[in-house]
């Protein structure tokens, strides 16, 4: 499948880039950095809006493993006897079109279920998919952010405190193995890196890696500084999903087309080193925010990962804040 191919139908994972993009190219203005945090105040609601809307396509990996597209971040399942075990949630509204898609893959019930991070687009659904028999695992971090209200200043957003009904009811601190359906399931901390909450999930013996909001495909991805995440911990996730990742493995990534692979994540962490690179350059130069976005030092890359949620406006902003 093309590049071009790819990113058209990742356009449904993201939900409103379609409209944040379009709305912007409409202009020949460059939005500046309060422009773009204006914009993004409404980003949850956008999301949860189209989430409702939005159907679930099925990808078919390996092992009994598929990839769901289209409520927020990419799912993964495994299924089989020991019923099915789901890598995160999706957004709550699309609970009518993810039941459904579940239904096609088999008669098994739903059992697991594992939270890559405690962001709305991967964890809206725990409550509706634990009261269908799923037992909750994430990292302690994330149990401890959904459990009480979060802000995220970046998307000038305020998140309520869960509901005890959609708390994970298991949690590790650096990592744990299990066994489902005849698979074993590898999770990993990465440490803090979109936030201070990912893990890594590895099926061994499909070789299937899902490394939820660590790995954007073919989109500038989002870092959530208010809970822990930095440009530094990001690369760090990048290096750490190359060296779990073969030339073998298929990726599931967070966003974007959810069917991956090694070369997609080491061009996704080339990408974050160079604009990096290019961002702390401006800094040490004594460059304002503002002189920062207008020199561009995401040029090299916008045709490819600046046409989605993070315009290359807001990612120059949050690699500034952290370099």
């Amino acid at each position: 499948m093309s590049v071009a191919s790819r990113h058209s139908l990742s356009r449904r994972g993201f939900c409103i880039c379609g409209m944040t993009a379009s709305g912007r190219a409409a202009s020949d203005e460059r939005p500046t950095p309060d422009r773009v945090f204006a914009e993004a105040r409404g980003i949850v609601d956008l999301i949860k809006s189209e989430a409702a809307k939005t159907p679930i396509t099925v990808h078919k990996l390996r092992g009994g493993i598929f990839a769901l597209e289209g409520s927020g971040g990419n799912i993964a399942v495994l299924t089989g006897s020991d019923g099915k075990l789901l890598v995160d949630a999706g957004i709550g509204v699309s609970r009518p079109q993810v039941a459904t898609t579940l239904a096609t893959l088999g008669p098994d019930p739903i059992t697991r279920l594992i939270n890559t991070h405690w962001h709305f687009d991967h964890a809206d659904g725990n409550e509706w998919l634990q009261a269908e028999g799923a037992r909750i695992l994430a990292h302690e971090n994330t149990r401890k952010h959904l459990a009480m209200a979060q802000r995220v200043e970046d998307w000038n957003f305020d998140f309520p405190p869960a509901a005890a009904s959609a708390l994970p009811v298991e949690v590790f601190a650096t990592e744990r193995k299990l066994t489902a359906n005849g698979a074993t399931v590898a999770l990993n901390y990465y440490g803090p890196a979109h936030t201070d909450s990912d893990i890594s999930i590895h099926f061994e013996e499909a070789d299937v890696l899902h490394t939820g909001d660590t790995f954007w495909n073919g989109a500038y991805p989002f870092i959530d500084y208010s809970t822990g995440g930095s440009i530094d911990g990001s690369i760090q996730a990048a290096e750490a999903n190359l060296e779990i990742a073969t030339d073998d493995t298929v990726v599931v990534p967070g966003h974007g087309h959810p069917v991956s692979d090694r070369s997609e994540l080491r061009e996704f962490r080339d990408m974050l080193v160079a604009v990096r690179t290019n961002v702390a350059t401006l800094k040490r130069q004594g460059r304002s925010l503002d002189e920062i976005v207008a020199a561009r030092p995401t040029a090299a890359y916008d045709a490819k990962w600046g046409n989605f949620v993070i315009d290359p406006a807001f990612f120059t902003k949050l690699v500034h804040e952290g370099c």
